[in-house]
């Protein structure tokens, strides 16, 4: 989809996820989103084009009862005008400068250019060494840490600190766009920098000869070390495909002797400064500008195809419901059967955020010790039902994890997963609550550390797990547990606990 449309998705994401729901977008209205997108994309619609589609509309309903909706989009859209006054600016600057030196005299061994190309062969060794990195370890090349600094504070303003699930879903939109168009940003801010070093090189160079043509420059040469054979060296190094370019010969190494100064005036600068500018061509300008395409395009491939993953609970959630198709859970216990209304709780998370279809299998536990069956009854419930998409490993926080048995258990599971599946160790608290209450401070001290222990002790074994009670939870916190829970295990954020 394109950078509009995912824009648009991630902001409908926010509001139909928000807790509380705000009053602007109700469940009818999310309704009537997918009911319109289905009749104007059509059954046999893409993922990508029926969630563009239903944000499109979307958002032109959310504009029309909040206004911050329209003024939220438009503050974070990029601005190309922007980038034109900052390479103006960088224009400006290097017009402004002294790329000569003082007293109009040129020292050809060390113009204020030589700076500016060293510079740039610098950024050239560091761009060549990233992407050396890149290829070795087969990923994409990123953008150096210039672009990539520029591109997080472009949205600092809005995407604020702490926004998170119970901020408003505007600022938690600010700072879910702020993460995924993180690559675009930093590409598009890398084109402007290599635009400005262009627009700076060319400012000096037009600093330069418009100063040239109402001053007289002279160039001539000074070291304490170096003699005229070795300075003539040097300079066939530096202004040596320059003069090949202009036919401007260089100096022999008498005729430098004789521009040295201070026993010298030096000789007319006019030549000198073209094979600088020539030079400053060769070095900045050209280069720049084929990295400036290059990063032109991918700014284009990316703004046009924009890597929105479709893969966490709420968009896999719509793209289910648009198809018909239902989500198949199977839960599996250990030692501890689920009670019926732990089960219900349960079932009534997973259908909130995993559609009405869903359809779920409790499969018989798995007793203490004999966690190596864990495996045989995955197959056995799973065989009964379509191939699940989800397995739900679950414990009873009344249990001490041990690594022989719960450890083994999901171990197990996860060994065992039907292909396209994905685990999900969930620890659930009714039993414990039920023994020891909620409202004690020391059980609820209790509880904490409890939920602490199963928390290290599976995220040790690479499943951080969703702890709740299921037999009395808030629905709607519950279902946002579960959606970040299933957003974890699809790697859209980062691994820890969920409660």
């Amino acid at each position: 989809m394109t950078e509009n449309d995912a824009r648009n998705a991630l902001l409908v994401r926010a509001f139909e996820t928000a807790l509380p729901r705000p009053a602007a977008w109700s469940a009818e209205d999310s309704d009537w989103a997918s009911r319109a997108a289905a009749e104007v994309e059509g059954e046999r619609a893409s993922a990508a084009a029926f969630v563009a589609r239903r944000a499109r509309l979307a958002v032109e309903r959310l504009g029309a009862a909040d206004a911050r909706v329209h003024r939220t989009l438009r503050a974070i859209g990029w601005r190309p005008w922007i980038a034109w006054a900052l390479v103006l600016a960088a224009f400006a600057l290097g017009a402004a400068g002294d790329a000569i030196g003082a007293r109009h005299r040129i020292n050809v061994l060390a113009p204020p250019l030589l700076a500016l190309m060293a510079w740039n062969l610098t950024v050239y060794a560091a761009i060549a060494v990233r992407a050396l990195v890149s290829l070795a370890r087969r990923k994409p090349p990123r953008h150096g840490p210039i672009a990539r600094l520029v591109a997080r504070a472009a949205h600092v303003a809005l995407a604020q600190p702490g926004a998170g699930a119970d901020a408003s879903p505007l600022a938690r939109f600010a700072l879910d766009w702020a993460r995924a168009s993180a690559k675009l940003n930093a590409t598009r801010v890398a084109r402007v920098l290599h635009a400005g070093a262009i627009a700076f090189a060319l400012g000096a160079l037009c600093g330069m000869y418009v100063r040239g043509l109402g001053l007289e420059f002279r160039a001539g040469w000074e070291s304490t070390f170096l003699d005229a054979p070795t300075v003539q060296a040097l300079l066939a190094l530096v202004l040596g495909p320059a003069s090949a370019l202009t036919g401007i010969a260089l100096p022999d190494a008498a005729r430098l002797e004789a521009m040295r100064f201070p026993a010298s005036m030096g000789e007319p600068a006019a030549g000198w400064i073209h094979l600088y500018a020539v030079t400053v061509a060769l070095v900045v300008v050209l280069p720049r500008l084929l990295l400036a395409v290059i990063d032109r395009l991918r700014e284009q491939r990316l703004a046009t195809r924009f890597p929105l993953s479709l893969d966490d609970a709420y968009f896999a959630s719509l793209v289910r419901a648009h198809r018909g198709e239902a989500a198949t859970v199977v839960a599996v216990a250990h030692a501890q059967a689920p009670s019926p209304q732990a089960v219900l709780g349960l079932r009534a998370m997973l259908v909130a955020v995993l559609g009405a279809k869903t359809a779920l299998t409790v499969a018989r536990p798995v007793g203490y010790g004999d966690e190596e069956t864990a495996a045989s009854v995955l197959a056995r419930a799973a065989a009964s039902t379509q191939a699940p998409t989800l397995v739900v490993a679950l414990f009873a926080s009344t249990a001490t994890p041990e690594a022989q048995a719960q450890g083994a258990f999901v171990d197990a599971l996860s060994a065992a997963l039907p292909a396209g599946a994905r685990l999900l160790a969930l620890v659930d608290e009714s039993a414990f609550v039920a023994r020891f209450g909620s409202a004690d401070p020391v059980a609820v001290r209790r509880r904490q550390e409890r939920c602490s222990t199963w928390s290290g002790f599976l995220a040790e074994r690479g499943h951080p797990p969703l702890i709740l009670d299921l037999a009395q939870h808030d629905p709607a916190r519950a279902a946002h547990a579960l959606r970040e829970a299933l957003d974890r295990l699809a790697g859209a954020v980062p691994a820890q606990a969920v409660r």
